[in-house]
């Protein structure tokens, strides 16, 4: 079990002109019934209403500030820095969480102190916080990231600050696949747990999201972690980036699809 110091849970927002989400997500946040929550909001000087937004919560959020910044990876870098919690996450500015995500992550961690970090599963949903998919988790590894298997939806990781502390800072050169660069370095250290059935976010798509915007640009960064790692050029991660590309205007047109009609059941994503 981990010591009861450790039980603070940080929760990192970083944010950039996303002021007709960032409420729901900051209320996602304030609303979880875990007694112990930090909360560390990084604005990078939006121009929109973001900072109105901001204000109204500021004598409930622990920190905030809003800055130019290098871009959303080095928004988190300083989030994290300034976190005091054993355990630490992230949430984007569009996304939320549901209710009982803390607690839940957190007993699970208090008691299996093998395991570097926690993920349960997220709902796809619109701008009007409507359910339109499902993110397609699963259980991965050190082996299976480094083959491209990701399925982790990064809005309901959880992780040990202590390993952060051994791997920090996530590298600003990276836009799109900071996440999977973080999970790589994690579990290599030590593994991560799914728990299926906990649904604990959800991931909100809509047309100025970046993984609607430029979700094929985050394969060639996953490819710059698996060089990096030692990788060959022939794996199974390079074949799967390759695949992408010439199918990306098919997977766009199916997005694109599925945000008019607000249905689906599932989307393949830059994790499928």
């Amino acid at each position: 079990m981990i010591e009861p110091k450790e039980l603070l849970v940080s929760i990192v927002t970083p944010s950039f002109n996303q002021g007709r989400f960032l409420e729901r997500t900051i209320q996602s946040v304030l609303e979880q019934d875990h007694p112990r929550t930090e909360y560390i909001v990084i604005d990078g000087g939006s121009t929109d209403n973001s900072i109105e937004v901001i204000k109204r919560y500021q004598s409930r959020i622990n920190y905030w500030i809003s800055e130019p910044d290098k871009g959303q990876t080095d928004a988190i870098n300083k989030g994290f820095a300034r976190a005091q919690g054993g355990i630490i996450a992230w949430i984007n500015s569009d996304d939320t969480y549901n209710p009982g995500a803390f607690s839940q992550a957190v007993a699970f961690l208090e008691h299996h102190p093998e395991y570097a970090g926690v993920y349960g599963d997220a709902d796809f949903i619109d701008d009007n916080d409507q359910i339109i998919g499902r993110f397609p988790a699963a259980q991965t590894t050190y082996f299976k990231l480094r083959r491209g298997y990701v399925h982790i939806p990064q809005q309901t990781f959880f992780f040990r600050k202590s390993f952060w502390e051994r791997i920090a800072p996530l590298d600003i050169s990276f836009h799109f696949a900071m996440d999977y660069d973080l999970w790589v370095r994690l579990t290599k250290l030590a593994p991560v747990k799914y728990l299926p059935g906990k649904k604990w976010a959800n991931f909100r798509l809509h047309p100025d999201s970046k993984t609607i915007l430029s979700d094929v640009e985050c394969w060639p960064e996953m490819l710059r972690v698996h060089y990096r790692e030692g990788g060959k050029w022939f794996a199974p991660i390079v074949f799967k980036s390759q695949l992408r590309r010439l199918v990306a205007p098919i997977l766009t047109l199916r997005r694109n699809s599925m945000l008019r009609s607000k249905v689906g059941d599932s989307i393949h994503g830059k994790f499928q």
